[in-house]
């Protein structure tokens, strides 16, 4: 067997459909576009979302809301998942090195879901109450990193 020897399955292969190239090809004349109607002449193009007339779904279906685009994304960690983790301190740098966080966006806040049982100094820009609570009961430190201070 070699390279020459090779060839698709019959009825694999199909030669495209020429139109428009004369009257013995089947495909003349109005080389397949039916007679007159929008679609048959020349330069036709259709908008996205055209439905022949009727409403289009983007402009039936109710508008609701707004996008607010000053939202903060803030990077989620509860305190569960931090008492689980190895170490006794915990920042920004640390929890993406451990893969516990993936993308920062416009900070980190600590969420107080979860039982904290040691002792932990945990650096990021924001701290619910439970989550100040818990760690301030254990014997640990929250500390708040930038300007915007709780």
């Amino acid at each position: 067997m070699n390279l020459t020897g090779l060839k698709p399955p019959v009825g694999q292969k199909k030669s495209r459909k020429r139109i428009g190239r004369g009257m013995g090809s089947g495909h003349g004349k109005t080389a397949t576009r039916g007679s007159k109607g929008q679609h048959a002449g020349t330069g036709f193009a259709q908008k996205r979302g055209f439905e022949g007339g009727q409403m289009p779904i983007h402009r039936r279906l109710p508008k609701r809301g707004f996008t607010n685009i000053f939202k903060k994304e803030f990077a989620i960690v509860n305190l569960g998942r931090l008492e689980k983790l190895d170490g006794d301190s915990f920042g920004v740098d640390r929890l993406v090195e451990l893969g516990v966080i993936k993308k920062l966006g416009d900070g980190l806040k600590i969420l107080g879901s979860g039982q904290l049982t040691r002792k932990i100094t945990v650096e990021a820009h924001h701290f619910s109450k439970s989550a100040l609570e818990k760690i301030q009961k254990a014997g640990g430190t929250a500390q708040v990193i930038g300007a915007a201070a709780q």
